[in-house]
């Protein structure tokens, strides 16, 4: 297995008219959860991914597991709870203003996850194991577990990794800062954008920030800087790597996750950072073209007929 990951994947009910929430009458339903983003994209992309969690027992969860499933990635490890639903979001669509987003996430299955759902020996025959800040702000034993698996990893000679995503309707900036420099220290890999590696470090030039977060313990950090690309930074190389130019964003969420897939893949495939950075680029560039987290992702066919822009700065 090249990826195993875990945590919340919730129902997405997006809003087809434009408006606010109360006036909108029909919506499309789609599945939204930054581990389960990841996964399906590297499964896109032709490697082999897992994703686990605790889904309700309802319709929902089972329409959450048929489409990861779908999508070729493992869901073997999944765990129905019958004693808590299933995680929903709902999304305005805006023609101008930011758009809302309601969650109803608490008390749900994923909020549930602790260290006993965890499967060591299937932590440890993966290359990767990939972990978000969203699953360490679901709830104590949630945030047990992401701990737990990351040193069941590391044991395991398995190399972690760990996109921050803030979410600080969840909880404090102060909290969520003191959790995620506490895990980084087991990390491999940091995939933080720029407004969090601003917030984990107290510093906002992106080189500094980057070099500030490879000084907490991993080894490699890809600075995620929106529309200007993404800057890469080990203890022997520095790159900066432009971003994919789009004339429309359709829908800016799961560019992160895009990101993630694509320059892991590139590191499953052996590439250099440069070459890694690129395909994550362009995986994030593709997903914003659409409505939906994943929709939008791009199998290998789609990437073989994209040529990657090679300006890069070392």
């Amino acid at each position: 297995m090249d990826v195993v990951t875990f945590g919340e994947t919730m129902v997405l009910l997006a809003a087809v008219e434009s408006g606010p929430l109360r006036f909108a009458n029909t919506f499309t339903r789609h599945a939204a959860g930054t581990e389960s983003n990841v996964a399906i994209g590297l499964a896109r992309l032709g490697h082999s991914a897992a994703w686990f969690s605790r889904l309700g027992d309802d319709e929902f969860g089972q329409h959450i597991t048929t489409v990861v499933r779908g999508e070729g990635v493992d869901t073997s490890h999944v765990i129905v709870d019958p004693d808590a639903p299933t995680g929903i979001v709902f999304k305005e669509k805006r023609e101008l203003g930011a758009r809302k987003v309601i969650y109803y996430r608490r008390g749900s299955a994923a909020s549930r996850l602790s260290p006993a759902d965890l499967d060591p020996d299937f932590i440890g025959q993966a290359r990767i194991l990939h972990l978000t800040g969203v699953t360490l702000a679901l709830s104590e034993s949630a945030r047990s577990a992401v701990f737990a698996a990351a040193s069941m990893a590391r044991e395991r000679g398995v190399t972690v990794t760990f996109d921050p995503n803030m979410r600080l309707r969840l909880w404090s900036r102060e909290e969520a800062v003191r959790v995620m420099r506490d895990l980084l220290p087991l990390c491999d890999i940091a995939l933080p954008g720029h407004d969090e590696a601003t917030m984990l470090t107290g510093v906002d030039d992106p080189d500094r920030a980057a070099d500030a977060i490879g000084s907490l313990g991993p080894s490699i950090v890809a600075l995620k800087l929106g529309a200007e690309g993404a800057l890469v930074v080990s203890p022997n190389e520095r790159v900066r790597v432009p971003g994919v130019h789009l004339e429309r964003i359709i829908d800016p969420v799961g560019a992160g996750d895009g990101f993630a897939a694509g320059f892991l893949a590139g590191q499953i495939r052996g590439w250099d950072l440069a070459r890694s950075a690129q395909l994550g680029n362009t995986v994030g560039a593709f997903a914003m073209t659409v409505v939906g987290d994943t929709e939008g992702l791009p199998t290998a066919h789609d990437i073989e007929e994209f040529r990657f822009d090679t300006d890069v700065a070392r």
